[in-house]
């Protein structure tokens, strides 16, 4: 199966691909970031987003996408842009016909790391385990976006499980 998975956020939105073959194993075929420029304006900022995704989606064709839920805790106005840009990747991964899970940050740490409040230098070495890469994957956004896609292949694994 081949899963996307997506980090939202309205500058930096990090995406991975990751695949698992019949035998389990898991292999990262693409991840970084979608950057959108900070002198637009909010609608553009969007527009570029969906644009890019769009791109991303045609390019590798995977066959389920995984987002990241939205937590914030103090910043609301961070908290409805990363929501905006939510419901763009959302759109998109629709367009396409593409079954999309959500997950929460604690969601996603504890099935990459096993410990729901893994730090970022944590999740980038368990992710550059479990992928096999020469390095950690970098930036934060792509390894978290990696993480994701993990998480939902993992979740899925489960509920097979479950139903068998």
């Amino acid at each position: 199966m081949r899963v996307l998975g997506i980090d939202p956020g309205t500058a930096t939105t990090g995406f991975g691909l990751v695949c698992e073959n019949e035998s389990g194993d898991l292999k990262a075929e693409a991840y970084g970031t979608i950057n959108t420029p900070v002198d637009l304006n909010m609608p553009a900022r969007l527009k570029s987003l969906y644009e890019q995704i769009e791109q991303i989606l045609i390019l590798h064709r995977p066959e389920q996408g995984a987002v990241e839920k939205l937590y914030f805790q103090r910043n609301v106005t961070t908290a409805l842009s990363v929501g905006q840009a939510r419901g763009v990747i959302l759109l998109a991964f629709a367009n396409h016909d593409i079954p999309v899970a959500e997950y929460t940050p604690l969601e996603v740490k504890q099935a990459t790391t096993g410990y729901g409040a893994a730090d970022k230098k944590q999740v980038q070495s368990m992710i550059q385990s479990l992928l096999q890469l020469e390095v950690p994957p970098r930036p934060d956004d792509a390894a978290d976006a990696l993480a994701v896609a993990i998480c939902h292949l993992n979740s899925h694994r489960l509920k097979e499980l479950g139903a068998s």
